[in-house]
């Protein structure tokens, strides 16, 4: 039997994380003399008590949390507990694995208006170039053919030095907008584009700047303003943690007309770096000499990037849609909280998204537990967790990690936060997504040996299938889905920068496309993939089948991974959007299949 189930509201009044404040009924059902409930706010070294009532074939207990991370179970007849068990239900045992209960503050704003969208990640420049005629200073690299690969091995010096172009801008980037708008795409979010030596431009060389590589800060508005015609944002990548020592900031090589921190203590600079033995022992991103690590506790390095007319203030009052933050985890909490402040003083409806790998709700990093959503730092996350657990079912087979992960994340984030997750399959850091559910496992390959791994053409049918079921679940799930440019044509690629290609235009995969541009109309035809419920129906080994529902749709999401049918028993008639075929009194659902039905009479 169900003793106890968090995502059950007749066990839990509120589902998932909740307001400071607010009265929450916990019952617990079963035949027992006392159950007693046992909490412990995190950092705390007891637990607190609460005896609870019986109420009928219950045990009930209604109480109010401040802002705060809490783990809880039940002491039943003094001598067993309830814990968290393996589907979410409680467990009697001996040594309970303790709930979770994130509270957070009542003036938490989490905006709206990314619900129910699509991000589309853009490497800028490997997505479209459109002015032909660039310049590249001295010491870069500027490909001559757009579809060369670009370069990954080292220098005779060791170096990767990530010098080579081939010229993607935003002009380019303008001109595929109606492109992006038929994927249904509602975000852009471009990887770094301030001015910066290396081709990913993760080590900044002046915030203040638009890489003259991708244009002009006109272009950058035009940009803002095109899209926003098309009902498309754009959130930009804040790299904060730290900068290139080729900038504005460190000069190490005096290109910048500034006296940079390396080059003299005198240097307004020099307090933003940690020097070790001045100037070339500093601290650096994870010991990449290129990338100076910042010292995030100096107040005019936190009022440049935070400050009135400081970057933050700059870039959001410009018109774009929020932040996603690098290595947010890397962070100090201060600083994350002056990052958010900034950003919702400039516009209250911009959204601020963190790079965090993990869980974020109760995240541990450099030993300090982060508050990412109790109401002072973030809006949302990429769902590296649920990208994991996709990938593992549809290359598994076994639904049982997928089903955890879903119900974690349902239990522990704030209910905005939850449908404002970040949902990526694919990213510039990870291989990409065809690759990722039908590639060879390439551990122990060299760069060189990746770089001529392709799918094999009698796996390429097995691997568009789960490319699809993949993106089925993530354009179905929770949150927002991120589609990271060329996986919606089903491009290749393993680490970086292999995965990193440019798009080929007029090169397409048109079959994987189409079933992009499906999705997306999918999605934006139904409401209940904005804030809907979620509810899973049935999930064992390869078959998953779970509802999302509103006031306005209710939609059945169905899939069989197994290699025998199983049959969806309901009464009259569901419409499946993909195979377009109508069904009455029940769905014999195929080996290897998936359907999404709606009842098409319901108004």
């Amino acid at each position: 039997m169900t003793y106890f189930n968090p995502i059950d509201k007749y066990y839990k009044s509120h589902t998932g994380a909740v307001c400071a404040d607010t009265e929450i009924t916990f019952r617990v059902k079963g035949s027992f003399n006392s159950v007693v409930f046992l909490l412990k706010k995190d950092g705390c070294d007891c637990d607190e008590r609460y005896q609870m009532q019986r109420n009928g074939d219950c045990f009930e207990l209604t109480v109010k949390f401040k802002v705060g991370l809490y783990f809880y179970c039940f002491s039943i007849d003094d001598y067993k507990f309830i814990g968290l068990g393996k589907d979410f239900c409680g467990v009697i045992t001996d040594n309970p694995k303790k709930y979770q209960l994130t509270v957070y503050a009542k003036d938490y704003y989490v905006p709206g208006w990314i619900n129910g969208g699509i991000i589309y990640q853009i490497f800028p420049d490997r997505f479209c170039s459109y002015n032909k005629n660039k310049k590249v200073e001295s010491g870069k690299i500027l490909h001559a053919n757009w579809s060369e690969i670009p370069v990954y091995e080292p220098n005779e010096y060791g170096q990767v030095m990530n010098n080579d172009f081939f010229g993607g801008d935003i002009k380019g980037i303008i001109s595929k907008l109606d492109y992006l708008y038929e994927l249904g795409i509602t975000v852009i979010y471009l990887n770094p584009i301030f001015k910066a030596y290396s081709n990913h431009r993760y080590d900044t060389g002046d915030y203040m700047t638009i890489d003259p590589l991708l244009g002009t800060e006109k272009d950058f508005q035009d940009l803002i303003e095109k899209a926003n015609k098309f009902g498309i944002k754009i959130i930009l990548d804040g790299v904060f943690n730290h900068t290139g020592d080729d900038s504005l900031y460190f000069n190490k090589y005096g290109k910048y007309d500034s006296v940079g921190a390396y080059q003299s203590k005198n240097s307004k600079y020099f307090g933003w770096y940690n020097f070790i033995n001045y100037p070339d022992k500093y601290d650096a991103w994870w010991g990449i000499s290129v990338l100076p690590a910042i010292n995030e506790a100096n107040p005019d390095y936190v009022n440049y990037i935070t400050g009135e007319n400081g970057v933050l203030d700059k870039y959001t009052k410009m018109g774009i849609g929020g932040w996603r933050l690098d290595v947010v985890d890397e962070l100090p909490p201060e600083f994350v909280r002056k990052i958010r402040s900034s950003v919702k003083r400039a516009n209250p409806n911009a959204v601020v998204i963190g790079e965090v790998w993990e869980d974020a709700s109760n995240k541990i990093a450099y030993g300090v537990r982060r508050e990412y959503f109790q109401g002072q730092e973030l809006d949302s996350v990429m769902n590296y967790p649920l990208k994991n657990a996709i990938i593992d079912f549809v290359k598994t087979k076994d639904v049982s990690n997928l089903s955890k992960t879903i119900k974690e994340q349902i239990d522990h984030y704030p209910t905005d936060v939850l449908h404002s997750l970040m949902n990526i399959l694919a990213t510039h850091d990870t291989y990409r997504l065809l690759t990722a559910v039908g590639g060879v496992n390439a551990d122990g390959k060299t760069k060189k040996e990746m770089a001529s791994m392709k799918i094999a053409q009698h796996d390429l049918k097995t691997a568009k299938f789960r490319l699809k079921v993949a993106t089925l679940l993530q354009y179905t799930l929770c949150g927002v889905p991120s589609v990271y440019y060329g996986d919606e044509i089903a491009m290749e690629g393993y680490a970086d920068p292999l995965n990193r290609l440019t798009y080929p235009w007029g090169k397409e995969d048109t079959e994987i496309l189409s079933w992009y541009k499906r999705l997306g109309k999918i999605r934006r035809k139904f409401t209940a993939f904005n804030k809907g419920e979620y509810k899973e129906i049935y999930s064992c080994g390869g078959a998953f089948v779970f509802e999302r529902r509103d006031e306005n749709s209710e939609l059945l999401i169905a899939i069989n991974l197994e290699d025998n049918p199983f049959t969806l028993k309901f009464k009259g008639k569901l419409y499946d959007l993909i195979s377009e075929i109508e069904y009455l009194d029940g769905y014999k659902m195929a080996k290897n299949s998936f359907a999404v039905l709606i009842n098409p009479y319901k108004k």
